[in-house]
């Protein structure tokens, strides 16, 4: 599926301060974002999907479809711990001009490998949209093995899988042992460069609410070959990513974006706004940016 090639944004969901949705914020990240990216990927975990109801999911959904100028492609985040909960969101929910589905590995529950599989298969058995399998096992405290991969990119409704595992040595097996038709797309920003040496399509980035055009550029200028470059152009970014995650994602990320004034700092329980410790350090690292 060509059209989720290169840069997807995993957009935050802009909060007011009473912590309700603020579409207002919401339309200007859309618009910031937009002009750079490949597609929007809306309602994955930078979204903060975890802590939004079914119908404010449903909500923000249709309201990126309409405030969609350039018609990008879009990705939706249904994915969790209950796998008949998952299947019943996907059956609920009008999935009319969506592309794909990203679903992240069940959390919590701690499944073993053959769990994932029949998780999945029973998903992608269910979907009525391809599925991206997404591995992030510093969130889900277990990993999507290489072997597993590969065993579920046989199914005929599984097309890709983000990767945030950060093991090159994984991602490289399953780039080398799966078919040409399954495409493997970055989770980890900085590691987009290597990851597309290797073969990979592209990034699901957080980095890119806040920078879209840089990282679209250096994505761009990695899937053309110029792989020094873009690791130059992702190189400038290192200092600021890495604040980016120590309070918790999307808090670094709705900082740096309330500085450049697109959106507030907002975010929902249990997570918090950035410290004035962590939002001074941001104010630093944009300094030297600019």
């Amino acid at each position: 599926m060509n059209k989720l090639r290169g840069t997807g944004v995993a957009l935050v969901t802009p909060f007011s301060n009473s912590g309700s949705i603020d579409y207002d914020s919401l339309i200007k990240t859309l618009a910031f974002t937009g002009d750079h990216v490949d597609y929007y990927v809306v309602m994955g975990t930078t979204g903060e999907s975890a802590t939004c109801s079914r119908k404010e999911k449903q909500a923000v959904l249709a309201f990126c479809q309409e405030n969609n100028p350039r018609q990008l492609p879009i990705v939706y985040g249904i994915g969790g711990h209950h796998t008949q909960g998952v299947i019943e969101e996907l059956n609920e929910t009008s999935l009319e001009g969506v592309d794909a589905i990203l679903s992240v590995s069940p959390y919590y529950n701690k499944p073993s490998q053959e769990g994932i599989i029949a998780h999945y298969q029973a998903i992608a058995d269910a979907s009525p949209l391809p599925i991206i399998l997404y591995n992030v096992p510093g969130r889900t405290a277990s990993n999507i093995t290489a072997e597993t991969s590969l065993h579920l990119s046989q199914h005929p409704n599984i097309i890709a899988i983000k990767e945030a595992s950060g093991d090159l040595e994984q991602c490289q097996s399953i780039i080398q042992h799966s078919s040409e038709d399954f495409m493997l797309i970055s989770g980890d920003d900085l590691l987009s460069d290597q990851i597309i040496a290797m073969g990979g399509v592209g990034v699901i980035s957080v980095l890119a609410n806040g920078f879209p055009k840089e990282f679209s550029q250096a994505i761009k200028e990695a899937l053309n070959g110029e792989i020094e470059h873009a690791s130059s152009l992702l190189g400038r970014l290192s200092s600021i990513n890495p604040l980016m995650y120590v309070e918790s994602n999307p808090v670094g990320i709705k900082e740096v974006m309330k500085q450049k004034g697109i959106c507030g700092g907002s975010v929902r329980l249990p997570l918090l706004p950035a410290s004035a410790e962590l939002s001074g350090q941001i104010r630093e690292a944009l300094n030297v940016l600019t």
